[in-house]
């Protein structure tokens, strides 16, 4: 019976009635499918959306953590630069002048062995003070990065830790402001301290190069380089990375295949 009736209704309907509920139904099966992809769409932008917050913020709690942490080392820096100025300094000075006072009292034949040993004061002296100058913030802040660096090499050379040279290339501007300037410094000081402690090199050469609105800052020495796979486990590597990645600088340290150890460090205005 319901054959029937089928078989009724559509000997009722035209070709046009056909077409219309044909029309009909793609239509909505049309609005169907862009809905559907439409809420795709908005659900992925939401995914990402959340991904990328997510990330930026991860980055932002990292870049706070390394800043505390640099803060903190800093302050150490600064500490320990007081003690050795204010405390040690003044023990050897004291030392110093209780040699001289001594001095007076004593024969000939031993006042040229008194004199080696207040050479000795007075050297140790002169590299407490200088050595508490590169760790204080303020007096590295005072005398500016180029300075800075000049005095880390003349107290190598006076060492005879190694020979360095610095080279300027253009003038020393405001490109880099105080703060970053404090911090490549410790980049540059961590190098330093890896070529004298591990690398046994003879020559050390930095050059600055200024432009209106980059530095560029090119470390080099002659020693017997390193391992890249085990220098990435490395807490020196780690720090002046952290460090670069905080004032996005483009870092790029290299061994040179057993003929020393280049960084290259590339800050951009900000």
């Amino acid at each position: 019976m319901s054959l029937v009736l089928f078989q009724n209704i559509d000997k009722k309907m035209s070709p046009n009635d056909i077409m219309l509920i044909v029309a009909a139904s793609s239509m909505v099966l049309l609005i169907l499918l862009i809905t559907i992809i439409i809420l795709f769409v908005y659900y992925q932008r939401k995914k990402l959306k959340f991904i990328l917050d997510k990330q930026e913020s991860e980055k932002k709690y990292l870049e706070e953590l390394t800043k505390s942490q640099l803060e903190t080392q800093e302050q150490t820096f600064k500490n320990i630069g007081w003690e050795l100025h204010d405390n040690v300094g003044q023990l050897l000075s004291v030392a110093n002048m209780q040699l001289n006072v001594l001095s007076t009292s004593l024969s000939d034949d031993l006042k040229p062995k008194l004199k080696d040993s207040q050479d000795v004061l007075k050297k140790s002296l002169s590299e407490v003070r200088a050595l508490s100058k590169s760790l204080n913030t303020d007096v590295i802040k005072n005398l500016g990065l180029i300075q800075s660096i000049e005095n880390e090499l003349n107290r190598f050379n006076k060492l005879n830790f190694l020979k360095a040279t610095l080279t300027v290339k253009g003038e020393e501007n405001d490109v880099v402001n105080e703060k970053d300037q404090i911090i490549i410094f410790r980049i540059i000081q961590e190098f330093f301290s890896n070529s004298i402690k591990h690398s046994k090199a003879k020559n050390l050469n930095v050059i600055l190069e200024y432009s209106t609105d980059e530095l560029f800052v090119s470390l080099t020495d002659d020693g017997v380089g390193f391992d890249e796979a085990q220098v990435q486990k490395s807490s020196g590597l780690i720090n002046m990375k952290s460090r670069a990645e905080l004032i996005k600088a483009e870092f790029d340290l290299k061994s040179l295949k057993g003929k020393g150890v280049s960084l290259t460090l590339s800050y951009k205005k900000r």
